[in-house]
C-alpha cells in the first residue's frame, strides 16, 4: 500500500520530498501529496519509507489502506 499525507498535520516543511527515491512527494497548495502510483514504500531502496522517518509531525505520512500493497 503506497503512502499518503494527511493534510491537515503537514507542516509544509519540505523535508519528505527531497528524500523519496521515487520522486512521489510534490507540493499541492499548502500541504505535500504523495503520488501513489509513483510510491513504493521504499521497497528496494531502504529499510522503512523515507517520508515516515523524516517528518517531523508523528502520523503524517501514513499507508494509504485504499490502495493495494506496491510491488517492486
Amino acid at each position: 500500500m503506497p503512502y499518503r499525507i494527511v493534510a491537515s498535520q503537514c507542516t509544509n516543511c519540505t523535508a519528505c520530498e527531497a528524500l523519496c527515491p521515487n520522486q512521489a512527494i510534490s507540493e499541492a497548495g499548502n500541504t505535500f501529496v504523495i503520488d501513489p502510483a509513483k510510491c513504493t514504500e521504499c521497497l528496494g531502496h531502504f529499510d522503512d519509507p523515507q517520508c515516515v522517518a523524516i517528518c517531523p509531525v508523528d502520523n503524517t505520512c501514513v499507508i494509504d489502506t485504499r490502495l493495494p500493497r506496491s510491488i517492486p
